[in-house]
């Protein structure tokens, strides 16, 4: 498969977001680098060929960072993992801006009270960053968390959407 990636600079740093031939997301974060991006990808999945260029879902990483907190709700994606995974993503997705879950909220949204764990697992592999806002679930406690990108840019991220 054949990916085509564009990093642009955000006030978080650059941000690289790859896409497939129909420029559906695949893969994006908080980096310059379309390796380190694509590495999140199941390795069975990873695209063998990757380009720089234009992606449409660029614009919607723009929109969000000059203000509009759900451009990336409308950016198409493609995963691929577990069927709680898949299903986990796509719960992630119906988290509101400025509406952030626990993780014991997520795990019973997904329909399973005592899987924290699994639940913490999924935002953990998610390799759409942003597209799917794993940002968006905190510690029970209230408390970050993990993030892949970084505890600062999860900050960020949540600042932001909390003033929009």
């Amino acid at each position: 498969m054949t990916a085509t990636f564009q990093t642009i600079d955000t006030p978080d740093g650059p941000f690289t977001v790859v896409s497939n031939d129909a420029g559906q997301v695949i893969a994006s974060g908080w980096t310059s680098s379309a390796e380190d991006t694509t590495s999140r990808i199941r390795a069975a999945n990873r695209p063998t060929d990757i380009e720089e260029g234009t992606v449409d879902a660029a614009s919607a990483v723009e929109a969000y960072y000059a203000g509009d907190v759900r451009a990336v709700e409308a950016v198409e994606v493609d995963l691929h993992g577990t069927v709680g995974q898949l299903a986990g993503w796509n719960a992630l997705r119906q988290i509101k801006p400025g509406q952030p879950l626990n993780y014991s909220q997520f795990a019973r949204a997904l329909g399973s009270p005592s899987a924290v764990r699994a639940a913490a697992s999924i935002c953990a592999r998610n390799p759409a960053a942003l597209f799917v806002p794993c940002h968006r679930v905190l510690r029970t406690d209230g408390s970050l968390g993990g993030f892949a990108w970084g505890l600062d840019i999860k900050q960020s991220l949540l600042d932001r959407e909390a003033r929009a």
